[in-house]
């Protein structure tokens, strides 16, 4: 699919997805999530995705993910589009080791473990685990999980890379690393959707934005003027 010349990978049209609490015995609280959500990614673009917390950005990116499913619309992907996830706490195994986890991440993406292989010494450079990269990751630090999940994304090369805060991890040194290498990702033509609470970040590495408001989307457009329109009601 294309639209006015740009390859569209991701086509989303009225996205929902509610969370259900019990309320008493027999009752049932119904909250939208995220509610109606449309919008295209096209090759080449850095999205990013702004709002408050509990508006529903870091829901929208699993939902974009396929991790988690939505309760109506749809979620196009172009033929043979592949994306991986970067967010703590998900995707890993607690009980495998760093290197076992690197490998089950590829192969979960579509990558033959004999591929998978051939990586796993420039993640474990990049990540700078040294023997940590051979422990169960349930012994690892917030700091060194964002470092084993960016430093395997980034040795993925996939289509699209969806990103939810794990910049904002780990110590100054690993955030300046990973920057520049996202950065070098970027001026390559990486297709990019950035969940962040920072204005900044989302004005500095993204094209475009979507603004959301209790999981509907507020605004959408380009990345400097949506991100001034967010932040003038803060």
């Amino acid at each position: 699919m294309s639209t006015n010349g740009e390859e569209v990978l991701m086509e989303v049209r009225d996205l929902c997805f509610s969370y259900k609490t019990k309320l008493g015995f027999c009752s049932e609280h119904k909250e939208d999530v995220v509610a109606k959500a449309s919008f295209s990614l096209r090759r080449g673009q850095r999205l990013g995705i702004i709002g408050r917390n509990g508006e529903g950005k870091s829901t929208l990116l699993r939902l974009l993910a396929g991790t988690i499913s939505p309760d109506s619309g749809k979620i196009w992907r172009a033929p043979e589009v592949t994306s991986s996830l970067l967010a703590l706490g998900v995707g890993f195994n607690n009980f495998l080791t760093g290197r076992d986890n690197a490998i089950l991440s590829a192969v979960l993406m579509g990558r033959s473990e004999r591929w998978a292989r051939k990586q796993l010494e420039h993640i474990k450079e990049f990540s700078e685990l040294e023997d940590a990269f051979e422990r169960a990751v349930r012994t690892y630090s917030a700091g060194m999980r964002s470092r084993l999940a960016f430093s395997t994304a980034l040795n993925m090369d996939v289509d699209i890379l969806l990103i939810d805060e794990v910049l904002a991890v780990g110590d100054a040194h690993f955030r300046k690393k990973a920057s520049e290498s996202l950065n070098n990702k970027l001026g390559s033509g990486q297709t990019v959707v950035l969940v962040s609470h920072s204005a900044a970040e989302i004005k500095r590495l993204c094209n475009s934005a979507i603004w959301l408001q209790s999981g509907a989307i507020e605004d959408q457009g380009d990345a400097v003027e949506i991100v001034n329109r967010y932040e003038a009601t803060l």
